[in-house]
Order: structure tokens, then sequence, then C-alpha cells
């Protein structure tokens, strides 16, 4: 039950890693469009970037982590596995993969037994070299990306870049980048990045084919992944700001598992205490004056739909089901956005988003949407809103006259929703995190504020 990094390659814009687990061989490939690894070796040394890449692997490998390995061996890369290196992956594990063990009732799982190396590595740079433009804005193509994107661009502080990628996970790339490219149409990033990951193992029929034993469900810690995998973007054009689209219910689990007491929450690694976790990491260990954040982390969902509403035209081409791009209607994350876009949107745009589909009427729908409120156990392990966010939705909705069988049953079980309560509270603007850049926070506090005051307006004109 070993699980091995077996290799790796690069060439000028491509890493490779082979891994093992016992007889079962996996494979994950990056393409970086105008990164050169070879020119970044010869600026950065070939020391300091193999020690890169070797963080890229190992946030990629830990998916591998899901087949329940007793063992791992960093191969190649042992000497980059120092004391400090091995809390961080071991945290992010413990916490990302609290959702796995919950699945699969393996509560005292702690993740394989590896080396810890003694040597000395490759200190950390300084500073990265200021490029034209200081941040580098992913866009995964929904809601949050468009909402991020146009918080930029209003406030007037200057430019920024994109940075697009696909996954095999999630589909054919051609697919994933027509779309993501469609949404970007909408904004007017000074360059689009792209990556490509090609991942055999996420996509691979391993549960089914693979040994005796092995677990039933899969998972990977994409954000911490996705943020090492970007500072090859960082290194060529000097960025220093990496910035995601990551809200504040992300910080918050969807059940309490009574064998542990954990707060299992399927959005840890997008938590406030992950991003400060891999920031102080990386300006110690990589690079001293790059961090990411999350220019969404100090506001709820209540806001950002309503922020929706300054970009109607643009809501046509968002996209966030990860089961079938764009939607497939079936899924949580379609079941919770198509309930908020309706709650908060014309219906006519929603309309045009979903095909005309009304998902209140979807029988896989029905459940999902009682966890969605509330009304069960725990909340579906989605990137999704808190309990009361759906109600919200569900009370908006009601009074629009959206009509279905999902709304059939929330209005039978008459929850007493006091919506002026939980509009205030997820009204609310926390203050930005340490590694929020000053200049960003001046430009976007006000348009939460004003966000902040037109969803009022929304609601108390929908209950007058």
């Amino acid at each position: 039950m070993e699980l091995s990094l077996s290799s790796w390659s690069r060439s000028r814009h491509q890493l490779a890693f082979t891994y093992s687990f016992d007889d079962l061989f996996f494979s994950t490939t990056y393409w970086y469009e105008e990164v050169d690894f070879y020119e970044l070796e010869e600026r950065y040394s070939s020391e300091f970037m193999q020690k890169l890449y070797f963080h890229i692997a190992a946030f990629d490998i830990n998916k591998i982590v899901s087949l329940q390995p007793k063992t791992l061996s960093w191969g190649p890369f042992c000497r980059f596995s120092t004391p400090e290196f091995t809390d961080l992956w071991q945290t992010i594990l413990r916490n990302v993969w609290a959702q796995w063990r919950y699945e699969n009732d393996v509560p005292d799982y702690c993740g394989p037994n590896f080396e810890v190396s003694s040597h000395s590595v490759a200190p950390a740079l300084e500073t990265i070299e200021s490029g034209e433009v200081d941040i580098l804005a992913f866009c995964g193509g929904g809601k949050d990306s468009l909402v991020a994107m146009k918080l930029l661009e209003r406030g007037g502080g200057g430019g920024f870049d994109s940075l697009a990628y696909s996954s095999t996970c999630y589909g054919r790339s051609r697919v994933q980048h027509e779309l993501l490219g469609s949404l970007l149409d909408h904004g007017s990033p000074q360059h689009r990045r792209l990556l490509w990951v090609f991942d055999d193992f996420l996509d691979s029929p391993v549960l089914h084919l693979g040994k005796k034993g092995i677990p039933k469900t899969l998972t990977a810690a994409e954000t911490p992944s996705s943020v090492f995998a970007a500072i090859p973007f960082a290194l060529q054009y000097g960025y220093r700001y990496l910035q995601l689209g990551h809200e504040r219910s992300a910080d918050t689990g969807q059940v309490i598992w009574d064998k542990t007491g954990e707060n299992v929450n399927h959005q840890w690694g997008k938590s406030l205490y992950a991003e400060e976790l891999i920031n102080n990491y990386i300006q110690r260990n990589l690079a001293g004056n790059l961090c990411y954040y999350s220019i969404l982390k100090p506001i709820y969902d209540v806001l950002i739909f309503n922020l929706l509403r300054r970009d109607l035209g643009a809501v046509i081409d968002t996209h966030s089901c990860n089961e079938k791009k764009p939607w497939c209607h079936r899924c949580p994350k379609c079941a919770y956005v198509w309930l908020n876009y309706m709650a908060w949107l014309p219906t006519e745009i929603v309309n045009d988003v979903f095909e005309g589909v009304n998902l209140f009427d979807i029988e896989e729908n029905q459940n999902t949407y009682l966890q969605l409120i509330g009304a069960t156990s725990q909340l579906p392990f989605e990137c999704i809103g808190q309990a009361e966010e759906s109600q919200l939705a569900f009370e908006l909705c009601r009074l629009k006259g959206i009509s279905g069988k999902a709304m059939d049953m929330y209005v039978g079980l008459d929850l007493q929703i006091d919506t002026r309560t939980i509009l205030d509270k997820y009204t609310e603007v926390d203050q930005p995190s340490k590694h929020f850049p000053s200049q960003v926070w001046e430009q976007i506090f006000p348009q939460f504020l004003a966000a902040s005051s037109e969803a009022k307006d929304y609601l108390f004109g929908k209950t007058r």
C-alpha cells in the first residue's frame, strides 16, 4: 500500500509527473501557455525551480491518498520534504480529506507516513521582480468569477490579467476553455493566461476496477493545488497577487461529525484559515512578496448574487456545474445557483441560462432542496452558501410566484422565515484579511456597501 512519486519531467511549456500506487500507475500533465521553464531555470536556478515543481506535484499527488496508502515516497524530490512542508501538507490533508473520511467512515486515518528530510534546500526568493500587472485573477467561469472581475474593473485602480485552467475531470479541455473565454469576453483582462491539466486519476475507473477494499469516493485539494500550479505564471510575469473568488460561507462546514466532533467542510481549501496557512508558507519558502487572496471573502453569496444584477448581459455565459458543463440541472451546485438566480435576478435571464428548465420540478433535486434549507442532518457537500441563505432565496422565489414541486415542499414546511434578520446577517461586510491588497480594498469596499443597500431595498420592495 505504498504511494510513490515515480518520475517527473519538464519541457519548455510542460510539467509531467507519474505516480504509482502498488502496481497501479497514474500521471498528471500541466501545459502552460506563455511560460518558459527553460528561461525560468536560468533566471531563478534549476534547484529553486525543482523545489517549485515538487510543490506542484505534492499537492497533486495527495488526491491519490483517496486510495488510503500506508506510506508515501517523494522519489526524486525527497530532499524538499522539510518539516515545515510536512506540517502544511498534513494539515491540508487532514482538513480537506475530512469529507472523504466521513464518507468512507475512516475517522482515524491520518494519511500516509513519509520521510522528512533534514537536508538544506533552495532558499525562498526575497522578491519576484515586478511586472506590468500586479494581479493574476483566476476565472473559473461561475458567478463568483464574473463578480470578481467586474469589481476590479469598476474599482479603476489598475489592470489585471486572468488565469483560466481546464482539467480533464471536468470534460474536454477545448469545451472548458471556450466556456471560460465566453465569460472573459465580458471583461477586460489585459492578458489571458491559460493552463491545461490532464489527469488520468480522477477521470479513471479506479473505484470500480482497482483493488479490493478501495474506498468508495475520491477527493482532491483543488484550491491548494491550483495556487501552487499558478506560481510559474507569477515568476514569468511578475505578479504579486493571485486573486481567487471564494466567499465567506466557504469558512463554514456542512455537518458536524459525531464520531470526531469535526466541522466537515467541503470547501475547507477555500477557507480563510487555509488561505493564511498557504500564504505564510509561500512567503517563507518560495517567494517573499507573493500572496493569494479572495476578493469576495468579506461577503456572502447574498451580496454576490445582488452584484450580478449590474451585469445581467454577462450572466448568460456563467457556468458552475462540476458534473456536465455548463449545467446538468440535477446536481446540488445547479440546484443552488438556479434557486438564487431565480430569487435575485430577472426570471427571463435565468430561463435563458438554464434553457427554461424549472429545477424545482426535477425529481433528483427534491432531497437536495431539503438539504439546502437545512431540513436534513447536513448540507450538500458542494460549494454553496449556508442554509439561511437558501431559506431566504426560497422566500424570495415564493414572493415572486415561482412555482414547482420543491416550492410546494418549502411552503408545506412552514418554516416561519424571518427574512429581515437573515438579510441583516448576510449583507454584512467583513474586514479584509491581512493578505488583501489595501489598494484593492479601497476600490471595492464602497461597491460592497452599495450592494448591501441594494439587497435590502430589493427584499423590502418584495415584502411591502
